[in-house]
């Protein structure tokens, strides 16, 4: 039987590799410092297995055919897309199946890959958290780019059967729940009833040439790098936090859609992810870090069930 360990969230960003501060001064500078303190941390913990929960960026799916959840059961193949790894990367093809089975057995039928392309969404936070070291992963993408997006009341119920699947799995090993995602940020629509010409094109389409897709968009997203003056929510990112250091998401799911993205911005839906994580695991965080970085374009947050020395 696996034992569930812990769960980490972690915020995401593409200048958090392509950008890196040169002073822990810098913005972003206390973020990378925590987060190399939770891969020491998670070092301690000695996970045999790291179920990562994120999102995709147009790089695996699309919008010829666009599902809510995808597990990865066999291969894994990071995109290395804004300087994130790139190539395999090993999969607890074990776990993987028996988590498919086990949601299966509760009502949830994801979709499911041999052979699933990751981005920085998933890699950035598999790498940060486990600090490099190649501990088996089974990648779960959460469609968070534009709806119709899986509701935040139905990612926790998938938590929850998430994190009894995992429990009940018979891979014997320390599983530890990763979320990457949020928290607040604004970015361009990528909803096809939105947007029109080349880029409703390429998020439908897209999939025909993914390579080259990304090598239009990856220029766009690099130029919004960089300004001081760009909108992040530290306030609502807070508040975020504090909902699951009390254990309680229902005030989020609460809010719907709606008022979410007023708050957090169109990339806020990426904060399914950690409720799904926290969800499987069922505890509240107990550590939690917050660094507003507009150069990066986002809130960039960290939160753990366990102590970070």
């Amino acid at each position: 039987m696996s034992e569930i360990i812990g769960f980490v969230g972690m915020s995401h960003s593409p200048f958090a590799t392509m950008t890196p501060p040169t002073d822990p001064s810098q913005p972003g500078g206390a973020f990378l410092a925590d987060a190399d303190r939770v891969a020491e941390a998670v070092a301690r913990l000695a996970p045999d297995a790291v179920v990562v929960v994120g999102p995709d960026h147009f790089h695996a799916n699309f919008y010829d055919v666009m599902p809510p959840f995808v597990l990865g059961v066999e291969e894994a193949i990071g995109f290395g897309d804004f300087d994130s790894r790139s190539g395999p990367l090993p999969v607890a093809s074990q776990l993987a199946w028996a988590i498919r089975d086990g949601l299966a057995a509760d009502g949830f039928d994801l979709s499911l890959s041999y052979s699933l392309t990751v981005d920085h969404g998933v890699v950035q936070s598999y790498e940060m958290v486990t600090g490099g070291s190649p501990i088996p992963l089974v990648p779960l993408v959460i469609n968070t780019a534009a709806p119709p997006l899986p509701s935040m009341d139905r990612c926790v119920a998938l938590g929850r059967a998430l994190g009894a699947a995992i429990r009940g799995s018979a891979f014997a090993g320390r599983v530890l729940v990763v979320a990457s995602g949020g928290l607040s940020h604004w970015l361009p629509s990528n909803d096809p009833r939105e947007v029109d010409g080349e880029k409703r094109e390429s998020v439908i389409h897209g999939r025909k040439d993914v390579r080259a897709v990304a090598a239009v968009r990856e220029p766009r997203v690099r130029a919004m790098g960089g300004n001081p003056d760009a909108r992040v929510n530290a306030d609502w990112d807070d508040w975020f936090l504090k909902q699951l250091v009390a254990d309680d998401a229902a005030p989020i799911t609460a809010l719907g859609d709606a008022a979410l993205e007023d708050n957090a911005g169109s990339g806020g839906h990426e904060i399914r992810a950690w409720l799904i994580g926290q969800a499987a695991v069922g505890l509240p965080l107990v550590w939690t870090s917050y660094e507003p970085v507009p150069e990066w374009i986002t809130g960039m947050g960290i939160g753990a069930t366990f102590e970070v020395a």
